[in-house]
């Protein structure tokens, strides 16, 4: 939560020039120093708009519906139709640059408009490929894995880093670096396979090429995303070795090498303890163990 704080006040201080600007603007103040003092400022509702993050945008109809803040939009989310009548995910004809402008003038909003003007984080998917108008379809993770090239995948997670950099978008839902323990499992083709070491060479890959050029990359979904007869998101019972051993290297080497500056839980369960409020997993192991946040 620190790391993606700290992102934000570095976009803060960027549009901050009053020299009597607070500490958490002040980019030569230690990092601690920063996010202490933003956090001592935030009220209840401040706080929880800055872990709440949806596909939308400001609407000029209701100019005081984000005053609180907001942690990050996924813009032009919603596509309408097609000439068919067919619900499309994306405005798939929005230029590269008409989305920058668009990102900026609701980056805009939040540095001047909101009480703390705490920029927002533009996040989109960015699996195989950012899914915009003009930007390159890769093929699917699970293809790239079959490839045991490291370096393509380090070249084509560089190609998707820039498209979304230049579009404004600074975080990316991605990659899946669960394991691909069970064929039935809907999700399979989002992995990069079934063996902890070739996905978590294939992750560090993919996302240090985004986190060296300035893109936050989201890995997923801690901790594996797939139960018993491969259904997605179902509760799990496994035994610490086989966690350590199989399941948690990727994740592992996320933080560790590739840098990650973010993370999503999975939705399910792990041996009975939610994975969104797991203490021994969230907190023993990725906090104090590997040093995230």
């Amino acid at each position: 939560m620190k790391r993606l704080i700290f992102s934000l006040l570095s976009l803060a201080a960027v549009y901050s020039t009053n020299a009597q600007q607070p500490a958490y603007k002040n980019p030569k103040l230690p990092i601690s120093v920063r996010v202490e003092d933003l956090l001592s400022r935030m009220t209840p509702q401040e706080k929880f708009f800055q872990l709440f993050m949806i596909p939308g945008e400001i609407d000029s109809t209701k100019p005081d519906q984000y005053k609180y803040g907001l942690f990050g939009f996924q813009v032009s989310a919603g596509g309408g139709s097609d000439a068919g009548g067919q619900l499309l995910s994306y405005n798939t004809k929005e230029t590269a640059l008409a989305l920058a402008n668009k990102i900026n003038k609701q980056q805009k909003y939040f540095v001047e408009k909101t009480r703390l003007g705490i920029p927002l984080l533009p996040f989109d998917e960015g699996l195989h490929g950012l899914v915009r108008q003009g930007a390159t379809s890769f093929p699917q993770s699970i293809g790239l894995a079959a490839s045991f090239d490291t370096a393509l995948v380090s070249a084509i997670g560089a190609a998707i880093a820039i498209q979304s950099k230049e579009r404004g978008i600074r975080q990316i839902l991605s990659p899946v670096i669960n394991i691909a323990s069970d064929v039935r499992w809907g999700r399979v083709e989002e992995t990069y396979g079934e063996d902890p070491y070739l996905t978590s060479r294939m992750g560090v890959a993919y996302m240090k090429s985004f986190e060296t050029r300035g893109v936050i990359t989201t890995p997923k979904h801690l901790l594996a995303n797939v139960g018993d007869g491969g259904r997605d998101s179902y509760p799990i019972y496994w035994n610490d070795r086989f966690l350590q051993e199989i399941h948690l290297p990727p994740f592992k080497a996320a933080f560790e090498e590739a840098g990650t500056r973010s993370v999503m839980t999975s939705y399910n369960s792990v041996n009975g303890t939610p994975m969104s409020s797991n203490y021994d997993l969230l907190t023993r192991i990725v906090k104090k163990q590997w040093g995230f946040g």
